[in-house]
């Protein structure tokens, strides 16, 4: 139930909690039973009941959102704080790479294309961000393995990322 129908709920029980205040000093005016005046009085209450369970659930709500809105923008400081941080590695890898492309002579286009394989896009995605066909990024993919000399893209990529997320304590992990 969103802000708006809680708010409405609570104004028609409100509502219904006045009309019934209303009838109950007119019935006890009249002399009505007992029984009566007991029935109407707990529809009133109940009607008290349901908003103050209503408000509370919007108290509730607030404090939760405003906990979660708080983390988010923690998170969010975090993210920017690794990212100006690692940017420096970032960059350093990004020449890495792509003096390692050059190294193997590859031409622009295979270079876009080698970017493209090693951040995993299918060849597909590559022919439609590159606005080429599929058969030509395919003879451009076969093209980049023969100069670098591997097999396909897992060994493309393994190429420039196998040390990057290798264990910390490489010994340990080939124990394993």
């Amino acid at each position: 139930m969103n802000k708006k129908e809680r708010n409405f709920v609570s104004i028609v029980l409100i509502g219904i909690f006045i009309l019934t205040a209303l009838d109950l000093i007119t019935d006890t005016r009249e002399g009505v039973p007992w029984w009566h005046l007991v029935f109407e009085a707990s529809v009133g209450i109940f009607a008290l009941v349901g908003v103050y369970f209503l408000l509370k659930g919007n108290f509730t709500l607030k404090q939760s959102l405003d906990v979660e809105k708080k983390l988010s923008s923690k998170l969010l400081e975090e993210a920017q704080a690794w990212k100006e941080q690692s940017k420096k590695y970032l960059d350093g890898l990004g020449d890495s790479i792509n003096a390692q492309l050059d190294r193997w002579n590859l031409t622009p286009s295979e270079k876009d294309v080698a970017l493209l394989l090693i951040k995993g896009f299918s060849l597909k995605e590559i022919a439609e961000l590159r606005s080429t066909a599929e058969k030509t990024v395919r003879a451009q993919s076969t093209a980049i393995y023969a100069k670098s000399g591997v097999a396909g893209r897992p060994q493309l990529a393994a190429f420039f990322l196998e040390d990057l997320l290798m264990p910390r304590d490489v010994d340990n992990f080939n124990q394993q």
